[in-house]
Parts: structure tokens; C-alpha cells; sequence
């Protein structure tokens, strides 16, 4: 199957020729350039003049007079030194050599990992050159001369957003499995970090490559949407607001999304009809750190002092309207419960001589109300269901997304979002992120389809925006903002053919 992907990596190693005709012990492919006088980034592999222990290994280098090399791999060592080719164990190798360089970019600096066994398939070309692109991009960020750097970012971003890239990414993270995956996305995504910053500091524009990463999957029962994005690339919200304090931006920036979204589904065949039932089974959503405990608290005010999700809505719609016959929720409108006392006082004194003897009558009415910081409402438009998590203030019951604190406020050490992860009453996990299970948020939306759609394999878009607020934690300071970020992914249900 021939590779959209520039340069194919993959088909590069694959067409070697038989390494003991190799004319010389170097042979080169360029991986980007800036012009055709200007220096370009390459890949080589060099093959060992040793003859007792004869080896292989791969480098990448800016292509000066004096080449500059900026990441070698391990050597792969050849079962002789006649074997012919590199073999699909050595490709395996090198894979998770690219796969360690991209991690060694991350927070945690972690060389040893417990990587999957992965079996090479067709598909293996995409995942395989896809981790190659994103080394390359990384190692243009980190280690590339000024004068190779520019032009190579911008050849990299536009390889790594093609079509064929995004599917090639949803492939690659099964392949790593989620605990690799959470560790990669947060290299890529500091990354993109750093570049955004440096680009903000200097004016500069520069597209970075979706820094906004999601897929999703559909499995026997369930539907799951994972999103990572590093919080400087979400758009604000109140882009007036603006703060000096450079710690507080760095704790504030260096952070990422982390997102999950879980929906159950069950089918059930009725005579004439067939229901569609979807619940919530996990909505979870994190903020995490991007660097190190350390850093933060050296360059910035610790990772606390961070944004926390405070709305997230879900848009779920069939995209084959013909075959909806209705769509029903199953949680009405909420009806708070108003506790109103009435409370009266009568005062009596006396006044001066020669005058009325007065009473003074009052009378206070008070209004009490019980209501949870998270407020949950389902809603229906045409053939699509619409569920979304409100998170409100404790004070004043005002929705905390669309609204700003009060100055008089920010300043109290003893306001609800204040001290937020860990007080008692915190509406956040001690993480500081949210999770909205089954057990509170269970309800479910039924779509009613005609029999005609027996057989079918039906396609459901799944639309999302996620807000993060930041108010003050544990810093005193006046500066507040909330930030917005937008997917769509889409969700497949095969029907039975028959009841």
C-alpha cells in the first residue's frame, strides 16, 4: 500500500540494498529542507566496519558542510556479517528506540519502559513513520540550528496534520496502550508548549500541529472519546484579562487536558421499532502538569495554581436522520427545592411624657436552597441529545464559566474556590479534575429507529466543548480567566440483521 506520508521512512528501510553492496558505509534520506541552497535535516544509516560484531545504526543531522548530528539510535546488531538486509526484528528495534527519544523529551525523563509486542501489519507503515515525524518535529524544537529550524518546523507541521497522519496517530496509541500513550502526549505537548510560548514572547506566528489531539473508539457496548491539549493553545474566553506575574502564567500554561468520555449503549429489538439506549458509564476530565513537580515550584507557583473544568457539554446525533423515528431523555428539568421561613419580632418602648406609647412591629422573610455545586440537564434538538455538567458558585449560585469572581472575593481566604483541592467540600477530585460516573449522572437518552434499519452500520457524531476556569487558589492575586476547546469525533453501531 503506497504512503501519503513525506518522506516514507518506512519504505526508505525497506528498499535498502543488500548491505554488503553498499558502495559506502553511510547511506542518506533527506527529511526536510529549507530551499534548495540551504541546509536540510536527514536521516542515515551507517553501517559498522567491525567485522566480529557487525552493526547498524540510524542518526539524524543537519546537513551543514560539517554535519551536525542531533539524535543517534542504539545500534542494531546484525546476526552476521553477510546477513543481507535489515530484518523486521531490527525495524522493531529502531521503532522503539524512536519511541524511547520521543519520551526522553517529556517530564519525566523515564529510559526504561515495558513496551507492548506489536505485531507488524499494512498499517504498521503509518504508525511506524508517524512516530518517525514526531521525533523529527521534537528534535527540530529541541536541538535544530536557528538557520534549519524555521523552515523545518513548518514542512513538519504540514506532514504531521495530513488526514492520513491523524489516522496513523489513533492506530500508534493502541499500540503503545494507555499508559505509553499518556506519557507521549505529554512529550508532544510540551513541545508545542514551549513553542507556543516562545512564538507568544516573540510575536512570531506559527501553526502548531493539532494541538488539540482526540480519538475515538467503538466497542462491544461502548463508545470512548479520549482528548489530550495542552491548556496555552485552548482559546480564551475574556481575552482582555491580562497578568505581569510570570510565575502564576508559567504554573497557568504549563499544564494539559486530559479527557475521557465513556458512553454505554445497548440495543434492544422490539417488533416494529428497535431502541437505541445510551448512559453515561465515565465522563472524566484532569489537568495535569507538563513538567516536573521541581520546575513548577522553581518557575512557577507550584502546579495547584491551575485551570479546573467548569462546564462540559456533549452533543450526541445519528447522522442518518431517515431512520430516527424519536429521541427521549430521562431526567427532567430540575425543580430546586425552596425552604422559605417567615419570621416576626415585636419591639415596645416607652417615649417621653405627653405622647403615643409606639410599638414597633418587623417582619424577615428568609430564603433557603439546597443545591449541589454540579448541576446536570439532558435536552433534546431533532434527532440529537444534548447533556451538560454546569459547575456553579457556592456563594451565589452564579455559573462559574460565564461569570467572574468579585475582587472582594479573590481576596477571602475562605471562599469556596479557594484552598480547592483540598477542602472538604471541594467540588473536584484531589487531583484536581472531575469525574461524572454512572452512579449520579447514569440517565440515558433513548432513540426510537425505524425497523428499516436492521443490518445497518449506523454512524453517530459525538460534538464536544470542555471550558476551564481559573480562579485563585492559594495565590493572592485579581487575575481570573476561562478557557474553551471544541472536538468532534464519530461512533459506530452495527445492527443485528435480523430480531
Amino acid at each position: 500500500m503506497a504512503s501519503s506520508f513525506a518522506p516514507d521512512v518506512w519504505g526508505w528501510i525497506g528498499n535498502l540494498p543488500t548491505i554488503t553492496q553498499w558502495d559506502t558505509n553511510v547511506m542518506s534520506l533527506c527529511i526536510c529542507t529549507t530551499g534548495s541552497t540551504n541546509p536540510s535535516m536527514n536521516l542515515s544509516v551507517t553501517k559498522s566496519s567491525q567485522s566480529r560484531n557487525p552493526y547498524v545504526s540510524f542518526s539524524i543531522y543537519a546537513d551543514f558542510n560539517m554535519p551536525i548530528p542531533l539524535w543517534t539510535s542504539s545500534p542494531i546488531h546484525l546476526k552476521n556479517k553477510t546477513q543481507p538486509s535489515i530484518e523486521e526484528e531490527d525495524v522493531l528495534h529502531l521503532f522503539f528506540d524512536i519511541i524511547n527519544g520521543v519520551l526522553m523529551y517529556g517530564p519525566s525523563k523515564k529510559s526504561s519502559f515495558r513496551y507492548p509486542a506489536v505485531q507488524i501489519s499494512e498499517d504498521f507503515r503509518d504508525v511506524f513513520n508517524l512516530a518517525f515525524l514526531t521525533l523529527a518535529f521534537l528534535i527540530c524544537i529541541y536541538e535544530a540550528p536557528n538557520n534549519l529550524r524555521q523552515g523545518c518546523l513548518d514542512t513538519l507541521r504540514i506532514q504531521l496534520t495530513t488526514s492520513r497522519c491523524r489516522e496513523a496517530s489513533k492506530l500508534l496509541v493502541r499500540v503503545l496502550g494507555s499508559n505509553l500513550e499518556e506519557q507521549w502526549m505529554r512529550s508532544l505537548n510540551l513541545a508545542v508548549t514551549n513553542l507556543i510560548q516562545e512564538f507568544q514572547t516573540s510575536n512570531h506566528s506559527f501553526k502548531t500541529p493539532s494541538p488539540l489531539f482526540s480519538y475515538a473508539f467503538s466497542a462491544s457496548g461502548l463508545w470512548k472519546v479520549q482528548l489530550y491539549c495542552p491548556i496555552i493553545a485552548m482559546s480564551i474566553e475574556n481575552p482582555t484579562a491580562t497578568t505581569q506575574d510570570e510565575r502564576l502564567l508559567f504554573s497557568l500554561k504549563y499544564q494539559q487536558l486530559e479527557g475521557v468520555i465513556q458512553l454505554a449503549y445497548k440495543v434492544i429489538l422490539r417488533e416494529n421499532w428497535i431502541d437505541v439506549v445510551v448512559t453515561v458509564d465515565n465522563v472524566r476530565c484532569d489537568v495535569n502538569p507538563l513538567v516536573s513537580e521541581t520546575l513548577m515550584a522553581e518557575r512557577g507557583y507550584g502546579s495547584e495554581e491551575k485551570h479546573f473544568p467548569s462546564r462540559i457539554s456533549l452533543q450526541l446525533t445519528p447522522t442518518l436522520q431517515s431512520d430516527v423515528m424519536s429521541v427521549s431523555v430521562s431526567k427532567s428539568s430540575e425543580n430546586p427545592h425552596h425552604e422559605v421561613g417567615l419570621e416576626k419580632a415585636l419591639e415596645g418602648s416607652f417615649d417621653p411624657p405627653n405622647s403615643y406609647l409606639g410599638l414597633k412591629f418587623s417582619a424577615t422573610e428568609t430564603v433557603t436552597m439546597s443545591m449541589k455545586p454540579w448541576k446536570f440537564e439532558q435536552s433534546a434538538y431533532g434527532g440529537g441529545a444534548t447533556l451538560n455538567w454546569f459547575l456553579h458558585d457556592g456563594v451565589h449560585g452564579r455559573e462559574v464559566f460565564s461569570s467572574k469572581p468579585s475582587k472582594f472575593a479573590l481576596l477571602q481566604p475562605r471562599t469556596w474556590f479557594r484552598d480547592r483541592y483540598s477542602s472538604v467540600y471541594r467540588p473536584f477530585t484531589k487531583q484536581g479534575g472531575v469525574i461524572f460516573a454512572g452512579d449520579e449522572y447514569g440517565e440515558s437518552v433513548w432513540w426510537k429507529l425505524c425497523g428499516g434499519a436492521l443490518g445497518k452500520k449506523l454512524e453517530w457524531e459525538i460534538k464536544g466543548r470542555i471550558w476551564l476556569t481559573y480562579w485563585p487558589n492559594r495565590q493572592r492575586t485579581f487575575y481570573s480567566e476561562t478557557r474553551r476547546l471544541e472536538f468532534r469525533e464519530s461512533l459506530y453501531l452495527p445492527l443485528p440483521k435480523e430480531a
